[in-house]
């Protein structure tokens, strides 16, 4: 297979980005069967991906490309997909987003059976990644070919002891015996008497020599320079452990999808407003879902701030922005803005109470869960200078001066209470007359939304003025948005009826049951592909995040309440296995956010765990395995996070391996059913031994 190096690392010898979107190109053009299967594009449910194929579409777009693009659950659904792109005769280009990094995708078990004509690009932000993909060569290898982020120049190593072992041949014991007892024999002929005269000569020292003595020690010359090519058992030794330990440190995240697309774009000098948000919100998911450390988003950060004011330059007369000062210079304006960005969820569009309660950062630092903890933020808030009612209005009605002295407040009251890395530096983005200018943050918060809870379980969100005893009393309104929400609201009665018979014929057909799940979750996915260009949908899925975040506070609190946390030898494990947001929390990704704000907020209040390396090294994190029950399906969901004690920092996640060897310990009935190898599902009956196996693994990882 062939790595691309980013431009800046490239050289006429070694082709980039651009040659490889030129390629797909010319296959394109040149193939006699052109249709919309031609270029199939396989993407991962995360923000990131969707971001990636958003720009990649509309660069094919742009240049009278059909294409497809097919969202994929997991490692299942990618085998399933396999099975039928085989079928695909006019298929030439096949682009993996988000996915396939791991996997040796050029062995029979995946792509290396394909049509020769088929040519596989890895656009991956997961690490590691199979060498295999990297290194190997070949006709068959040239075919698979992976963006990399510059991090295979530094894998001299790896890639030596890779080659090594695989195209180095092993040592043979039979032929180093062989040539041994050669050489015993010949020891003994010479030793032996002279009634062997006819079988030999004298040399001109006078010393008797074979006549076969040098055919013999040719072909032992030839043997030993054999040999000298083979790789010596400590060699091999060797380079098996540096191939373990690359494979073994745990899983992480390089640069993410959107932005090698970005990077594709401004060599192709595509870029626009458009791209570049895009490209941010990729940056952006992989920093608020601790997949990358603040200094990595700082280095991507500088990047794009330099990028926002390329392409958007201010009048002079403008002021940089701020958090509470950020509005659309005309009806027009669809421009990208710096932003320094508060650490309160969802805060312009929420309360500034209910922002700064469901924040995970806020909630560490005065621990809200407890009676006192909420004391301590209305007392904030109330040495701020803000009362009780004005905090507990929408943001956008807060009386003017106030939203202008929050920042100032902040700074010199909130490090009083452990607050002090508040904000941090970020971009939101005007939308002319459509909608108030929406944060990074807040946009990543609704995608994500939209992909995990969109459709397929009931979610309530309030309704504008119900807080206080407005038109509605207090109630809310069942979530109904998705691809084509409004006509979806036009037609509810005649959905509910069809969910209605979906579910009684799922009562009784497993495979209907399965099906309605897939069918949610693409729903699911293209309502979070829309959102992404269209700021309505968009600007209606903030209600549904704030509807999940008040789920996970409910969920959070109620763990930390009622102590079922368990401090196991190695990290800690929480089960859910009943309440009634057990539904929401059998969704792998919204489960692995209750983790994370658990996260958060225990770690000023728990000690960390030494558990890095196969010898005890490493430093001390927050292990955490949190598990639900999947009452529909009877299994439990379980993910692994690698906290870190530093706010900021990232733990490579090393559960991955850890699950893989504590479920063929015990040979648990388990799956998994996403790209994410920290994410597994396994049987209900099955758990209670999986985790205890888990405790006996947990020094080895």
């Amino acid at each position: 297979m062939v790595f691309l190096p980013p431009p800046h690392l490239a050289s006429a010898s070694r082709p980039a980005y651009a040659e490889a979107y030129a390629n797909i190109l010319v296959a394109h053009r040149r193939s006699p069967l052109t249709s919309a299967s031609s270029v199939i594009i396989l993407v991962a449910p995360d923000v990131d991906a969707l971001c990636a194929a958003k720009i990649l579409a509309e660069l094919l777009k742009q240049d009278d490309v059909m294409h497809r693009i097919i969202p994929v659950s997991g490692l299942a659904d990618l085998e399933r997909m396999k099975d039928e792109l085989v079928t695909y005769a006019e298929l030439h280009t096949l682009i993996l987003l988000n996915m396939g990094a791991i996997l040796d995708l050029s062995s029979e078990n995946w792509f290396g059976e394909f049509s020769m004509k088929l040519t596989v690009h890895i656009i991956d932000s997961n690490r590691p990644q199979n060498l295999a993909n990297m290194f190997s060569g070949g006709e068959n290898g040239e075919r698979f070919i992976v963006w990399d982020d510059g991090e295979a120049e530094n894998m001299g190593e790896e890639r030596k002891a890779w080659e090594a072992l695989t195209y180095e041949p092993e040592p043979d014991s039979d032929e180093d015996s062989e040539l041994d007892d050669q050489d015993e024999v010949r020891s003994n002929e010479d030793d032996g008497p002279d009634d062997d005269e006819e079988f030999s000569e004298r040399g001109p020292s006078g010393k008797r020599r074979s006549l076969g003595d040098g055919d013999r020690s040719q072909e032992k010359r030839r043997k030993l320079d054999d040999q000298s090519t083979r790789l010596s058992r400590e060699q091999r030794d060797t380079y098996h452990e540096l191939i373990a330990k690359y494979y073994g440190s745990g899983s992480w995240y390089g640069q993410s999808a959107s932005a090698t697309m970005y990077i594709l774009a401004t060599v192709l000098e595509r870029v626009d407003c458009d791209f570049l948000w895009l490209a941010i919100l990729g940056l952006t998911f992989q920093y608020t879902t601790a997949r990358i450390s603040r200094d990595t988003y700082d280095k991507y950060h500088s990047i794009y701030y330099d990028e926002v004011f390329r392409l958007n330059p201010l009048p002079p007369d403008v002021a940089a922005n701020t958090t509470d000062a950020i509005t659309a210079m005309s009806p027009d304006d669809l421009s990208v803005r710096a932003a320094e960005e508060l650490r309160f969820m969802l805060f312009r569009h929420w309360t500034l109470y209910d922002a700064m309660y469901h924040s995970s950062y806020v909630a560490g630092k005065l621990g809200i869960w407890k009676e006192r903890g909420r004391k301590r933020l209305t007392g904030l808030l109330a040495k701020m200078g803000f009362s009780i009612p004005q905090t507990q209005q929408p943001y956008a009605h807060m009386d003017l001066d106030l939203k202008h002295q929050l920042r100032a407040k902040l700074d010199s009251i909130a490090p009083e209470y452990g607050l002090v890395e508040l904000t941090y530096p970020s971009f939101a983005r005007c939308f002319g007359y459509r909608a108030s200018p929406l944060s990074a943050a807040d946009a990543v918060e609704a995608v994500g939304a939209l992909l995990d809870v969109a459709g397929g379980i009931r979610m309530e969100v309030e309704v504008e003025g119900a807080r206080h005893g407005g038109e509605w009393f207090g109630g809310g309104r069942l979530w109904e948005g998705g691809r084509n929400g409004e006509e979806k609201r036009e037609k509810r009665i005649e959905v509910g009826s069809r969910q209605k018979d979906g579910d009684d014929d799922a009562d009784t057909d497993v495979n209907g049951e399965e099906r309605k799940e897939r069918t949610w979750w693409v729903k699911n996915f293209w309502a979070a592909y829309d959102a992404l260009s269209d700021i309505v949908p968009l600007r209606d899925a903030l209600s549904l995040a704030m509807s999940l975040h008040r789920a996970i506070i409910r969920q959070g609190t109620s763990i930390i309440d009622k102590q079922d946390i368990r401090t196991m030898r190695s990290h800690r494990v929480v089960v859910l296995s009943q309440g009634p947001d057990l539904a929401l929390f059998a969704h792998p990704g919204v489960l692995a956010r209750l983790g994370l704000w658990l996260v958060d907020a225990l770690r000023d209040r728990l000690p960390g765990t030494k558990i890095g390396g196969l010898k005890g090294r490493g430093k001390k994190s927050l292990p955490f395995v949190v598990a639900c029950l999947n009452e529909r399906t009877q299994t439990y969901v379980v993910v692994g996070i690698m906290g870190a004690l530093d706010f900021g920092d990232v733990r490579r996640n090393e559960f991955g391996l850890a699950f893989i060897e504590a479920k063929q310990r015990c040979n648990a009935r388990s799956r998994h059913s996403t790209f994410d190898a920290s994410v597994l599902e396994i049987e209900q009956e099955d758990l209670k031994l999986f985790l205890e196996t888990l405790c006996e693994v947990g020094e080895g990882y």
